[in-house]
């Protein structure tokens, strides 16, 4: 039997009136999952711990078998392991975005958050952007490293954790009430919006009818991570196939391998082609037990707020990804069960994430069923299927217990 877990990150949203009452989810047309529903389980799942924030980090590790209240140290850390940044445990790891400021003519305190992916902006020039600044930030107390498109990461050695607003939180709202009150931290924010909003690169972005890359962003402060190796828990030999450093980093923390697969960007348009051959591979040719893959294109549409991204991006997912997955492992005969849902919603509404149960479909193929349910938030809530906690989705999928 084999394994895996599509995770469509953010996928899950609210009734929308510009959709009449529906969700992105309900309104795409998905017939691969459709179909799949009329022979599978699905039911909801709450991922978020009470008392949690409803982060990607503390869902991914819930969907992964790992109960964040016991193994959650912060997301920062999960991401530096990835980037294969030195941490000792003493050190303090910060998410370093690099985000698109208002360039109004007010202070820094008056500028506006307008994006907090500066456009998706390529890791190459973010590179570019990051060295800019780093070249005078840096020293042996702040260290840098170069993460995925605007995603970056800083080590505080010996530092302090305070916590910070996730800038895609704050989209569209001044950010003087949501600054460091560190003075070592705001200096650097401030210092690297001097810098990056006079950059030539930047200066060529708007020409582009780009958005300007031009400010750090601080925030997901935490520590080393210990997480116990995901082949020791479940006895699956595991692989994780995703564009972004939180799941690498996860996934290194977990000893499990990865598949890195060339165009997977974390964007809209990343090789959905190409994740779901390497997860086909690597469960029919590889020897692996377990696949997680995860695309993050549906979150990020949710951030920027649009329905009818947020719509093409699950339509690809279903298409581009899923489809070929369960082709693939059908023409090779494999007996498997396939999990599919989201780690959390990500409203197009609030464009952030909410702490609400998500839908979860649940397919074995040697055990199809018979229903009349296509898979969507709301028939996901009136089948009366409910997993309480999701670390205990991963047991389920093993079929080691029931709900």
């Amino acid at each position: 039997m084999k394994y895996v877990v599509i995770l469509g990150d953010g996928m899950a949203d609210w009734p929308l009136d510009e959709l009449q009452g529906e969700t992105p989810l309900f309104r795409a047309r998905t017939p691969v999952m459709d179909a799949l529903a009329k022979v599978s389980e699905i039911g909801t799942v709450s991922t978020i711990p009470d008392g949690m924030a409803p982060g990607s980090d503390t869902a991914n590790l819930s969907v992964m078998g790992y109960d964040p209240k016991k193994y959650y140290t912060g997301r920062s850390p999960l991401e530096a392991l990835s980037i294969g940044a030195d941490m000792k445990e003493t050190d303090v790891v910060y998410r370093c975005n690099i985000v698109t400021l208002s360039e109004n003519d007010g202070a820094y305190e008056e500028q506006i958050m307008i994006d907090h992916s500066s456009d998706e902006i390529s890791t190459e020039e973010a590179t570019i952007l990051l060295e800019a600044v780093c070249k005078e930030l840096s020293n042996p107390a702040f260290r840098f490293y170069t993460g995925t498109s605007y995603r970056h990461c800083m080590i505080w050695d010996r530092g302090e954790s305070f916590d910070l607003t996730p800038p895609h939180d704050i989209l569209t709202r001044t950010i003087g009430d949501y600054l460091p009150e560190n003075e070592a931290l705001l200096y650097m924010q401030k210092r690297s919006y001097e810098i990056l909003k006079k950059h030539p690169l930047n200066t060529e972005r708007k020409k582009k009818g780009l958005n300007p890359a031009n400010s750090f962003w601080f925030w997901g402060a935490g520590t080393k991570p210990i997480l116990t190796s995901f082949e020791d828990i479940y006895h699956k030999k595991g692989v994780m196939i995703s564009a972004v450093d939180l799941l690498k980093g996860i996934a290194v923390g977990a000893e499990m391998d990865r598949i890195l697969v060339e165009g997977a960007n974390g964007g809209l348009h990343t090789n959905y082609e190409g994740k779901a051959e390497a997860a086909v591979e690597a469960l029919t040719k590889k020897g692996y037990d377990f696949a997680y893959v995860h695309v993050e294109a549906p979150d990020e549409m949710g951030h920027q707020g649009s329905i009818s991204k947020k719509i093409q991006s699950i339509e690809y997912l279903d298409n581009r990804l899923i489809r070929l997955i369960k082709e693939g492992l059908d023409a090779a005969g494999e007996d498997y069960r396939m999990l599919i849902l989201p780690d959390h919603p990500t409203p197009i509404k609030v464009r952030t994430h909410v702490a609400e149960p998500v839908p979860y479909l649940l397919y074995d193929s040697t055990a199809p069923r018979s229903h009349n349910w296509c898979y969507n938030e709301k028939e996901a809530a009136e089948s009366g299927n409910r997993v309480e906690h999701g670390w205990d989705m991963m047991k389920y999928l093993f079929a080691e217990s029931g709900r």
